[in-house]
Parts: structure tokens; C-alpha cells; sequence
């Protein structure tokens, strides 16, 4: 049986849709199907560039290939979902945000010039006639699965996955540092972390992400200016075996970006029996974090970060972080599940 996973990709950018579309690829490999990556590079602005993506993927017949078969498409990621194919099912993990959720917010600017907002407009129109084509519609989370139930009206089943390298997360000890992965960027809001540092003294903060991009920078100055470069460390990137020994000695894991799809740091922060600090307006993050139960749910704001946190010590991170590693083994994280629903919709 042959596979086809449809995606785009921001070239010379890696991020959780990448490592996403690669587990499933290769978990599919792993149990014995024809398996393949499907992408085309994506770039979103001029607004018109987005609907000159969608004419193009709408062209694009991927039934078969060097006249084989591909007997099942699954669609990851707009627009990928216009792609002609008989027999696909989407697991969506995100539709287009700018168009969406993050529609006149500081994270968009579509809503900024007439043009932007047609487009806006026209994307919307497009997944809510064109996503209905696929055999079943799955999403990453209950959040994506709402959100296309609020601007679409499409039904979709949340379809949880385990994160990479899960079954090497584990936890060693609880040192002073509170770890904050993933990419340096607005969204992420890895400056409220940063700031409530200040108001927690007896901690440090290790960052794990590129620092060199205009969050990263911003992050750079504001350690410098808040004297804190004694108590924090920028590693960008990680191995994979020095991401699994950060996430086994931390004592709590931030996960603050605003209306996160799903969030791996999250399931990677239970896995590792740790504790995980998140927002009211977090998204996917909300799914699995309960304040005072197995993390920390706190205002979007520094101050409550350092609240939330001045109490906290081994013992209780430990009592915190082993509810969420429990949360993570009675959900059964099951690739098998996956696969099955995936291929069988």
C-alpha cells in the first residue's frame, strides 16, 4: 500500500509540522507501507502569494505517480487539503492562522490592507467547501477540531500523538532550572518567562532555540538589561540526546506560546515527569495541563508566572510532574491507533 503525506515547508525551516509529518512517515515505514513526503515550498506574503498556492496545489493531481497508485493521501497542512486525490482523509494540524484565530491580532497582519482581508475571506470559503472532500477529517488536538467547528462548521476527531523520542523521556533529578524549548518567537511568548525570572531568585532558565532571529535578539537584549545573564542560558540548538538530559533535570517546562495547536513541549514536559507551566490562552496546552495538579495554568502575564512559582520546590514539582508523566500513560498514546484510523477512514 502506498502512502502519500501532503505538506508544505517553509524553506530552511524546521519546526514541530516537520517533525510531525517525519514520526508519521516513519512510523508508517516501520510497520511495512510505501511511504513518502509530499511538500511544496509555502510562503505566505504578498497576501496574493496564498491564493497563487492554492491555484497551484488545486492543479496538482497526486492519484498516482510514475504510474503507480498512491492508494491513500493524508493531507497535514493548507492548502495542501486542495490537492486531487480520490481516497484522502486530513489530520490537520493547523488551517491557515493569519485567516483564522489569529485574524486581527499582532500575530497577523492579512487584516491590515484590503487585500489581506479578501484573502482572508477567500481561504476561509475555500476550506469550509473544499475540506468536506477528504473521507475523514482528523486534527493534532481538540482545540483544532474546535476551531474548525467555530469559522467552518466541520466536524473533525482529535487524533493525539506521542512526541518524538518519547519513549527515551524520563526524569533523573529536579535541579534549579526551569527549561523553556522551541522556537524564539512572538508567539511563543518566552519573554514572560524571562521577565518573572527576575522575581524568582533562586532559579535559572535555560532556552533551547535559534537565537538568531528577531525574537531571539529581543530575548538576548532583555537578558543584559535585566542582569541576568549569571542565571540564564541560551543553548540554541540541541541534540537530541542533550534535549532528553535537559527535560530529565529540569524542574518545571514552559510552554506559554498563545493559542498553541498541540504542543509537544507539553507532552515531552509529562513524559519527563515534569511539571508545566502554561496560559489561559494557551490553546492545546489546556488539554492536558491542570493548574496546581499536575502543573501551572496562570494570566499571560509575568507577575503570574512568579507567583505561580515561588512555592515551588522538588518535592512538589516531583508530586506535579509525576500527575502529568500518569496523565501521559492512561491517554495510551498509540501509533498503532493512528495508523489504523489514518488508513482505514
Amino acid at each position: 500500500m502506498k502512502v502519500g503525506i501532503a505538506s508544505v515547508q517553509v524553506p530552511f525551516m524546521t519546526g514541530g509540522a516537520e517533525i510531525h509529518a517525519r514520526l508519521l512517515h516513519e512510523q508508517l515505514i516501520h510497520r511495512g507501507f510505501e511511504a513518502d513526503i509530499i511538500t511544496l515550498p509555502f510562503k505566505w506574503y504578498p497576501p496574493q502569494q496564498l491564493l497563487d498556492h492554492i491555484a497551484a496545489v488545486d492543479l496538482l493531481d497526486l492519484s498516482e505517480v510514475n504510474g503507480q497508485k498512491i492508494d491513500r493521501l493524508i493531507t497535514l497542512k493548507f492548502p495542501m487539503y486542495y490537492a486531487r486525490h480520490p481516497n484522502k482523509v486530513a489530520w490537520v494540524l493547523h488551517q491557515h492562522r493569519q485567516a483564522y484565530e489569529l485574524f486581527e491580532t499582532p500575530h497577523s497582519d492579512l487584516h491590515l490592507t484590503a487585500e489581506g482581508r479578501t484573502v482572508s475571506h477567500k481561504i476561509r470559503g475555500l476550506d469550509t467547501r473544499r475540506l468536506p472532500e477528504h473521507k475523514h477529517i482528523f486534527t493534532n488536538s481538540k482545540n483544532v477540531a474546535q476551531r474548525l467547528w467555530r469559522y467552518n462548521r466541520i466536524h473533525a476527531d482529535a487524533l493525539y500523538h506521542p512526541p518524538e523520542d518519547h519513549e527515551l523521556l524520563h526524569c533523573a533529578s529536579y535541579a534549579n532550572y526551569i527549561l523553556m524549548p522551541g522556537r524564539l518567537d512572538a508567539i511563543k511568548r518566552q519573554l514572560l518567562m524571562l521577565e518573572a525570572l527576575v522575581d524568582l531568585p533562586a532559579l535559572e532558565l535555560i532556552i533551547i532555540g535559534n537565537p538568531n532571529t528577531a525574537y531571539g535578539e529581543v530575548l538576548q537584549h532583555r537578558v543584559a538589561e535585566l542582569n541576568l545573564t549569571q542565571r540564564v542560558q541560551i543553548k540554541g540548538f540541541v541534540s537530541r540526546e542533550e534535549k532528553v538530559s535537559l527535560y530529565a533535570n529540569a524542574l518545571a517546562i514552559y510552554n506559554g506560546a498563545y493559542e498553541e495547536d498541540y504542543g509537544y513541549v507539553t507532552l515531552e514536559g509529562f513524559f519527563s515527569s515534569k511539571p508545566v507551566i502554561t496560559h489561559t490562552d494557551s490553546g492545546g496546552p489546556l488539554e492536558f495541563v491542570i493548574d496546581q495538579e499536575n502543573g501551572f495554568v496562570t494570566e499571560p502575564t509575568s507577575t503570574a508566572i512568579a507567583d505561580a512559582l515561588s512555592g515551588l520546590n522538588k518535592a512538589k514539582a516531583r508530586q506535579l510532574g509525576n500527575a502529568g508523566r500518569q496523565l501521559m500513560l492512561d491517554l495510551n498514546l498509540s501509533w498503532d491507533f493512528i495508523i489504523d484510523s489514518l488508513l482505514q477512514a
